[in-house]
């Protein structure tokens, strides 16, 4: 039968954060029509930072959207890790990152990333003030079906996009353990930039680490770390919380403290979805981004593995298509890539958050050592993640920066 003559199959996507929005541009692209459900009355510019490396980048050319990130880009000149004093333990600069991965770091605020997305959204396709649970998973003889207070709504495919309490997880596989605590709490805040200019950093300390970098509209965004028991808050403010834990570290680092203000700090216990799940996908439904495979923020990967599961998914799934062998297909190509990246962000971590001071002198040492042997040396450890591509050409027309060079393999070649 002629596709053109075939009724469009109806997506609903349960979540309106960077994954969900990146996987209805994607499935609309390829012949669907979308629905996306966000129980948030509106989508407020909240949260903070978002680094997006060259492999979502590259995704984000398949959605027609990677020039516009790539114009963003803030980071020109040197960078690199630093030790709690200030001394340089990587140095490294923009350019060696394209050498290294064909692109440099992005670093925007999330909410800029989101006006993106939504920007590419079919028409009148979000709806927000939307409460959806997942009734029936469908099969293949039978619709999904997703409840909203609206009523029901049967779905040919439902993307569970729903973060990391993800109630579309847990109705799929209710015997999984869910995420657990990592170990340490994460401040967030964006503030304007200081007068003094700085190179962009991440500072590895005792039991913690900072980072600042600067954002293309004139701000920075800066983040820390440090180990501590779950669930806690400071007994005065998160200000003074800073201040007693970073204070005496390098410049800019006070100042920043300083500079914001308590209202606009955001404090997180990090969790992570440790224990793997067999599959990302039962009956018509898929998961993506924290709701399937939720990571620590040590290799700052979260979000750009939502936008790769987005073109993913949608790359296998196109309009026509068998909707179990695409569903399986994208839990192939996914859940070894993630997997291996949660851990990896765990061991980083915990590398990160040494608390003895001996260990931490061994560990800064180490890396001065290695740093020696050339920056390419140190970042060829992360090259398996940023250099991903794709498994198919942009659906859009006009992107450049090297679109079919970018584009050549396929996702199965990680």
């Amino acid at each position: 039968m002629n596709q053109a003559l075939e009724p469009q199959p109806h997506a609903v996507v349960i979540g309106a954060g960077i994954g969900g929005l990146a996987a209805a541009i994607g499935l609309h692209a390829a012949g669907w029509r979308v629905t996306v459900l966000e129980r948030a009355a509106s989508l407020e510019p909240v949260g903070s930072g978002i680094g997006l490396a060259p492999n979502s980048q590259r995704a984000l050319d398949v959605l027609g959207l990677g020039d516009r990130v790539r114009a963003l880009a803030a980071w020109e000149g040197d960078g690199g890790m630093r030790a709690q004093n200030g001394r340089w333990l990587v140095r490294t600069s923009a350019a060696t990152a394209e050498r290294a991965y064909g692109g440099s770091l992005v670093m925007l605020h999330r909410a800029t990333l989101v006006d993106l997305l939504v920007s590419a959204l079919p028409e009148k396709s979000l709806r927000t003030g939307a409460r959806a649970r997942l009734t029936a998973p469908g099969t293949a003889d039978r619709p999904a079906v997703v409840t909203t207070d609206d009523g029901d709504i049967e779905a040919d495919l439902v993307v569970g996009a729903d973060g990391i309490d993800s109630a579309v997880r847990a109705a799929l596989f209710p015997a999984h353990p869910g995420p657990v605590y990592a170990g340490f709490t994460a401040w967030r805040f964006v503030i304007p930039a200081p007068d003094r200019s700085f190179a962009p950093h991440e500072t590895w300390g005792r039991g913690g680490v900072w980072g600042t970098h600067p954002l293309k509209d004139g701000r920075v965004y800066a983040y820390a770390t440090a180990r501590l028991p779950e669930g806690g808050r400071a007994p005065d403010s998160e200000k003074a919380e800073l201040r007693r834990r970073f204070a005496d570290w390098h410049d800019p680092i006070p100042d920043l403290i300083d500079a914001v203000r308590t209202e606009d700090i955001l404090r997180n216990d990090v969790r992570h979805l440790t224990t793997p799940l067999p599959a990302y996908h039962r009956g018509r439904v898929a998961l993506i981004g924290d709701a399937a495979h939720a990571m620590a923020p040590s290799l700052g990967q979260g979000g750009n593995q939502a936008i790769e599961d987005a073109v993913v998914l949608a790359h296998h799934v196109p309009r026509g298509a068998d909707l179990g062998a695409g569903l399986a297909a994208y839990s192939a190509a996914r859940v070894p890539r993630t997997t291996e990246i949660v851990r990896r962000a765990a061991r980083a971590a915990r590398l990160t958050h040494l608390t003895s001071g001996p260990l931490v002198g061994v560990r800064d040492a180490l890396v001065s050592t290695v740093t020696r042997l050339g920056p390419d040396f140190v970042m060829r450890s992360f090259s398996s993640i940023a250099d991903w591509r794709p498994p198919q050409p942009p659906y859009a027309a006009g992107t450049t920066t090297g679109a079919t060079e970018r584009h050549q393999a396929g996702d199965s070649r990680r």
